[in-house]
């Protein structure tokens, strides 16, 4: 069996206090911490995952732009996402405006890279007492973005390893 090495580039997006730092964190170093910590600008991580394919395996390494979430960066952003191979949108499920706003990370990675992989991540699903998103617009929201979505809980871990390597295999895809 041979062994492909590949590096690509992918951006978190989504509104302040999402979550995204937090997944990254879990995602890099199975950490996670109470304490919010507001990114300034971007914050570069990285993380090689083995995905096995026809015959081979796929040394993926993921460079992971953690970016701000927020307008004031707006005009920054947009040379963040030059050369992002897909983006993971993350908004809060205990917050229904940080869903709405994903529509507008998704056409500006789009804009930047028209073949950008997408997948909608809706973290803190382990909050379920002030959830006040349903699965279901969820799912309305990301079927309109044609990308698929997962339900993640960056304190607990459930499916944060699964939602980044769902985008790594869409990017072999491509």
């Amino acid at each position: 069996m041979s062994v492909v090495a590949l590096s690509k580039k992918i951006c978190l997006l989504g509104d302040f206090a999402v979550g995204k730092t937090s997944l990254v964190r879990r995602f890099v170093y199975n950490l996670f911490d109470d304490k919010y910590l507001s990114t300034i600008g971007v914050k570069v991580s990285r993380k090689a995952i083995a995905l096995p394919g026809d015959g081979e395996v796929t040394e993926l390494t993921l460079m992971v732009w953690d970016l701000a979430g927020g307008e004031e960066f707006d005009q920054v952003r947009a040379s963040y996402l030059r050369g992002a191979a897909g983006g993971i949108l993350v908004c809060d499920l205990t917050r229904p405006t940080t869903l709405l706003s994903l529509a507008n990370y998704a056409r500006d990675l789009r804009r930047a890279n028209p073949a950008a992989q997408i997948i909608v991540a809706a973290n803190k699903q382990d909050l379920a007492a002030q959830q006040r998103i349903a699965e279901e617009e969820v799912s309305a929201l990301a079927e309109q973005l044609v990308a698929p979505y997962v339900l993640t809980s960056a304190r607990t871990g459930d499916c944060v390893e699964e939602t980044f390597r769902y985008l790594g295999r869409l990017l072999l895809e491509r």
